[in-house]
């Protein structure tokens, strides 16, 4: 009889039984979770009878994760004989198919966990977690309210700021890359605003911004003359002028968020200018180009092709950040929903908000992903 071979991998009997028994627990947990909304939806007086079929078959589906398992006992009795003839290489087949099913059965299973878990929590109390989050028939009614001020005043507001933010922040990227000791000066201010707007938070910019420069008066002595340019002001009376004058809030916070995210998003311009290696620039230069047509012509396009990918997340971070503009009083989403929130003692319409931030989040992030996947592959291309 030969002596076992010493390149024979280990059982994976620990994977094997590992999974089976994790999928034991995700059925069980599934069936008491069942048990649990079965039980509420008849405490309710809900349709208890579909309640059962749906329940009976998400069960039937959770057990479907015996099949990965079962698929990974069968690969580990094949690794076990052919170990038993010193196969080397069928053994290492069949670990590996058995470690993979294992890992797939506890993967599904991990899902399963969260998704009955989610469910038990929503149904917890009699329903009295999901009434709080999902009461359907008040997201119904509220959610076009909510919906309006969410395209007419977040996405507004994102979009001017998103623009403004992508020309300041090359802006200031270029003043911090200013060469020679003539640009020391410019750097060092560049410098300075990235550090107190990256340092001070969003919230804070917008309540001294918001608040502060109208009250400071400033907009008052700017504005007339602005205006005076295009109309004539002599026939308005004080409170035709006053109105005229007055610059909405929304101009405030689409300000502060720019000023907030052209730090960040200076800093991504200057990464992906650095990141064009200096020979390029030395050849601009050797050309006749100037500091500003090397940045224009060869610097700029290349960098910004780079960082695609860290841009878009900045700007889901501004998208986001547009929910903090009810600090300053401007009626968005969040604070419609608040309102109905405090006038119905539930948070539905709040979850509806949510809803719609992530809805529009999702395809960004999608967008991100698949730059991210490309520059991958051409750089591997490329290498």
């Amino acid at each position: 009889m030969a002596a076992p071979s010493s390149n024979l991998p280990r059982p994976p009997d620990r994977w094997i039984y590992g999974s089976l028994i994790f999928s034991a627990f995700c059925v069980l947990a599934t069936i008491g979770s069942m048990r649990l909304i079965t039980g509420a939806v008849q405490s309710l007086g809900g349709p208890v009878s579909i309640v059962a079929l749906i329940a009976v078959v998400i069960i039937g589906l959770s057990t479907l994760l015996f099949w990965p398992a079962l698929r990974a006992l069968r690969q580990g009795r094949t690794a076990a004989a052919a170990r038993a003839q010193n196969n080397a290489v069928d053994a290492r087949i069949a670990t590996a198919a058995a470690t993979e099913y294992s890992q797939i059965a506890i993967g599904w299973g991990v899902f399963v966990l969260l998704v009955v878990s989610f469910l038990a929590f929503i149904f917890m109390n009699d329903v009295a977690v999901g009434r709080t989050f999902f009461l359907l028939p008040l997201m119904q009614a509220k959610w076009w309210q909510v919906a309006s001020k969410f395209f007419t005043v977040n996405i507004t507001v994102f979009v001017v700021a998103e623009i403004l933010v992508l020309i300041w922040g090359l802006v200031v990227a270029l003043a911090r890359l200013m060469p020679g000791a003539a640009g020391q000066p410019i750097r060092a201010l560049a410098t300075f605003y990235c550090d107190v707007f990256r340092g001070l938070p969003g919230i804070v910019t917008l309540y001294l911004i918001g608040f502060g420069i109208p009250t400071s008066g400033i907009p008052d002595l700017i504005a007339p003359h602005i205006y005076g340019l295009f109309y004539d002001m002599s026939a308005m009376s004080p409170q035709e002028i006053k109105t005229a004058l007055r610059i909405p809030v929304w101009w405030w916070c689409i300000l502060a968020l720019t000023l907030t995210y052209g730090a960040y998003v200076a800093e991504v311009y200057r990464a992906g200018i650095e990141s064009i290696h200096w020979s390029q620039i030395s050849a601009a230069r050797s050309l006749g180009l100037s500091y500003l047509q090397t940045m224009r012509y060869v610097v700029v396009p290349q960098a910004v092709r780079r960082i695609m990918a860290p841009l878009l997340n900045d700007f889901i971070g501004l998208q986001k950040d547009t929910a903090l503009v009810q600090v300053v009083g401007l009626t968005d989403a969040f604070n419609q929903s608040k309102i109905i929130a405090a006038n119905a003692f539930n948070l539905s319409a709040v979850t509806v908000v949510a809803i719609l931030f992530v809805l529009i989040t999702i395809p960004q992030a999608r967008l991100v992903d698949h730059l991210v996947e490309r520059d991958a592959a051409r750089m591997k291309a490329g290498g």
